[in-house]
């Protein structure tokens, strides 16, 4: 197996705001969103919490529970799309954050790259600001 140190491609959403996600967090976004069914999309978020003092939130919502002050993100690559949603608060804090998806049997799932963040937890699901 040939190991690549090239950084992964990120996708930014359609207006170049948001939240940045590789091809591997995409393409496992896009596959998840399908299988929860048709209205759904991915809240972002963080809560107080963690080890680090606050964690990254993720779930899928049914598109009536977009707020009037959520920030609506599109992501699409090739045929397929989905939307990210995220309370202001919350993007205070991941703004501009990387989300990325890996494979590998330790660490593997989702991983976030937070440059807001002054520290994070070894789990990597938490930050301090």
């Amino acid at each position: 197996m040939i190991e690549s140190n090239a950084p992964p491609t990120t996708h930014k959403a359609q207006d170049g705001k948001g939240v940045l996600i590789t091809t591997p967090a995409l393409d496992q976004l896009s596959r998840l969103c399908k299988e929860q069914g048709s209205g759904k999309l991915l809240r972002v978020g963080v809560r107080s919490g963690g080890c680090s003092g606050m964690s990254y939130t993720m779930d899928f919502v049914s598109d009536d529970d977009i707020q009037k002050d959520d920030e609506v993100y599109e992501y699409s690559v090739g045929t397929s799309s989905f939307k990210v949603i995220c309370d202001p608060k919350s993007l205070l804090y991941i703004y501009g954050m990387q989300l990325d998806f890996s494979t590998d049997l330790i660490g593997g799932g989702f991983n976030f790259t937070n440059p807001n963040a002054s520290q994070t937890c070894g789990c990597g699901s938490s930050f301090a600001v």
